[in-house]
């Protein structure tokens, strides 16, 4: 993301079943014991308490749904009544353009041309999902759409918003101010400037939350560094260089368990994976030229990662802890940032380089279509997703 080119799925019954075994203790009551006789079915039970799995979570934040599942909120179509009534949408900024191009995914065609402020680099849907804010990086504004309407409202003041994020709380709207070199902290809604904690690296840029959301990782591009960053204080608790020279480190991402952080590097060619708790020394996956976007399938199994300089995604398997395939797209391409449909069926890339947007089929590997849109294409928001609050990015949900 150089700012100037810059399975199956899960039966559902599978995930009741998890999801009540997080619920309910393990002996399922004395009336089990003893199978079906007679005398000790009709003595009742002692009643038992249910102990429940839970998990100590920032402040604010709505309860974790499964400490084994971070997306566990994010399965398909399950949209939350916010957003259910949204028209289904693509929103593309396009960076060299001062658009946003809006596409029908049912159509794949450009529906509308949005002029928005100077180099849009993102669409990032809000905490509440009501508003999805287009961060103009050099016009320093964030420019409000509708998703219910999609037009635009009037544009609000914000210094260097590369990209943007929001506390798991939902209290604040994290500003990653990547040529001030600062995480600037403001009002979710008003975007009022509440705390600024300057930072020594150079290039902050993308970010995800712990299970738990009291700590974020934030990888800074130019400098090839990584921050972890304590979530209700608002500071910087950890740093520390990525072991490549010339690392520029991309796309961050959780892994369901919430134990491991992914992190793209595009000069690497691949991923770098780092414990968030210990945030000791990564191991590193190769991927392909250009790792870039990291995007996690509605079964929770899969990561879809662009390879934006070969025009290839590879596909990881946390499950089997490996990459289990590689698509590459016909006549090549640049595929950058993007998302994955509501139905789960769908990623949604931008071609950074080729002034384009792919629709690619999760289950084949297949591009089901290139779309025409403006100059320099990259952080595009695919809405409504599942999910029952925003974390930011191009949709990172919960």
């Amino acid at each position: 993301m150089h700012r100037n080119l810059v399975k199956s799925a899960l039966l559902a019954g599978a995930a009741l079943t998890v999801l009540a075994a997080c619920g309910t203790d393990n002996g399922g009551g004395a009336a089990r014991e003893g199978g079906s006789g007679a005398t000790k079915a009709a003595v009742p039970a002692p009643a038992k308490k249910v102990h429940k799995s839970v998990v100590d979570g920032l402040p604010g934040m709505p309860p974790v749904l499964d400490p084994k599942d971070v997306y566990a909120a994010d399965r398909p179509g399950r949209l939350s009544p916010v957003v259910k009534d949204f028209p289904s949408r693509v929103y593309v900024p396009n960076t060299e353009s001062d658009t946003v191009s809006v596409i029908d995914p049912k159509t794949y065609e450009v529906i509308e041309t949005l002029r928005v402020g100077r180099q849009p680099q993102h669409v990032v849907p809000s905490w509440d999902m009501k508003t999805l804010w287009v961060n103009n990086n050099r016009g320093h504004t964030l420019t409000p759409i509708d998703p219910k309407t999609g037009k635009a409202g009037k544009s609000v003041e914000v210094h260097d918003p590369y990209n943007l994020y929001f506390t798991p709380n939902g209290k604040y709207a994290v500003v990653m101010a990547s040529l001030d070199r600062e995480l600037v902290f403001r009002d979710p809604h008003t975007m009022k400037r509440i705390k600024t904690e300057p930072v020594t690296c150079y290039g902050v840029n993308h970010a995800d939350f712990s299970l738990d959301g009291r700590y974020f990782i934030v990888s800074c591009e130019f400098s090839g560094e990584l921050l972890k960053v304590d979530t209700e204080k608002m500071k910087v608790v950890g740093q520390q260089k990525l072991p490549y020279k010339g690392a520029m480190p991309q796309d961050v991402k959780v892994s369901p368990d919430g134990k491991r952080f992914y992190i793209a590097d595009m000069m690497a060619d691949g991923m770098w994976i780092v414990d968030g708790d210990t945030f000791g020394k990564p191991e590193f996956l190769h991927t392909g030229k250009g790792c870039h976007g990291l995007y996690i399938g509605r079964d929770s199994r899969e990561m879809y990662v662009s390879n934006r300089g070969e025009g290839t995604v590879s596909v990881f398997d946390f499950h089997e802890n490996a990459l289990t395939k590689k698509w590459r797209l016909p006549n090549g391409g640049s595929p950058d940032m993007g998302g994955v449909s509501a139905d789960g069926k769908v990623l949604w890339l931008s071609g950074r380089y080729n002034s384009e947007v792919y629709a690619i089929d999760t289950r084949t590997g297949e591009q089901l279509a290139r779309i025409k849109v403006g100059r320099g294409p990259h952080g595009l928001a695919v809405y409504p997703q599942p999910g029952r609050y925003s974390l930011g990015h191009t949709g990172i949900f919960r």
